[in-house]
């Protein structure tokens, strides 16, 4: 930092050169959203969220198609060739225990900008400003709705880039722990709610899931890309999330562009 504004390095305040190094992250990130703004528009993009069905999914079909990985997704990359174009994390809990990874990928990733002081601010990183208000962001360069689901974040994301056809794979939208919603739980035993035994387990935190509130929030995204003529497709191999149309991955793959 000394090297971009040699004003800091005279020794003023620890506080002062945070606030700089904070701005500095923001301005440039948002600068990196400026450029991915409508730069897929009428193209298709696949959201891979985290459920058990994910392992279900046929990964040599999305060869060719702009995927969003959502946070532990390098979970899976030990077993599968398929990588993402794109990961999103926005959890805070999620970020600290995955940031080994976030630090190492040259992928670019779109990280909570809470995290900014864990997360390596490199080239490929964009910090993402979360916001209370319960809205759909069309245009995320200044914050986006956390949604109770970093699926929201990633739907908004696909919307900001312009991508006029999105599916989601993986989103089982129930999960085997039960409790108030929410609430941080000190996760027991194997993962049985995501793709890996791994996910949340070994004493790990996590926050249960707010469902009714996720649902609120997909039913807001949904309105949003069909008012421009835009769409979300379910293509999870079960699971219990019927808000959007369903749809198997093959077949929606194989459609014709889609137009509203």
């Amino acid at each position: 930092m000394d090297t971009i504004n040699p004003y800091l390095s005279s020794g003023k305040t620890i506080a002062l050169r945070l606030l700089w190094d904070m701005n500095y992250k923001s301005w440039i990130s948002r600068s990196r959203l400026d450029e991915f703004r409508n730069s897929a528009m009428g193209k298709k993009a696949v959201i891979l969220c985290n459920g058990p069905s994910l392992n279900k999914v046929d990964f040599d079909l999305l060869n060719g198609v702009k995927t969003f990985g959502l946070n532990k997704i390098n979970l899976i990359f030990s077993r599968v060739k398929f990588r993402p174009n794109f990961i999103v994390s926005i959890n805070d809990l999620v970020i600290e225990q995955n940031k080994k990874f976030l630090n190492q990928t040259n992928t670019p990733i779109f990280i909570n900008s809470s995290k900014s002081g864990t997360i390596d601010f490199r080239s490929n990183v964009v910090f993402l400003h979360a916001s209370n208000q319960h809205k759909f962001a069309k245009n995320c360069r200044i914050s986006i709705n956390p949604g109770y689901t970093v699926t929201y974040v990633a739907l908004q994301l696909a919307y900001h880039m312009g991508f006029t056809d999105v599916a989601l794979v993986g989103c089982d939208h129930t999960f085997a722990v039960k409790g108030p919603a929410n609430k941080t739980e000190v996760a027991q035993g194997p993962d049985l709610s995501h793709f890996d035994p791994n996910y949340f387990s070994g004493g790990m935190s996590w926050q249960l899931p707010d469902l009714l509130m996720s649902e609120w929030h997909y039913q807001l995204a949904k309105e949003t890309f069909q008012k421009s003529n835009r769409r979300i497709v379910n293509c999870t191999e079960g699971g219990k999330l019927d808000i959007f149309e369903r749809m198997s991955l093959e077949k929606w793959l194989h459609e014709e562009k889609y137009y509203g």
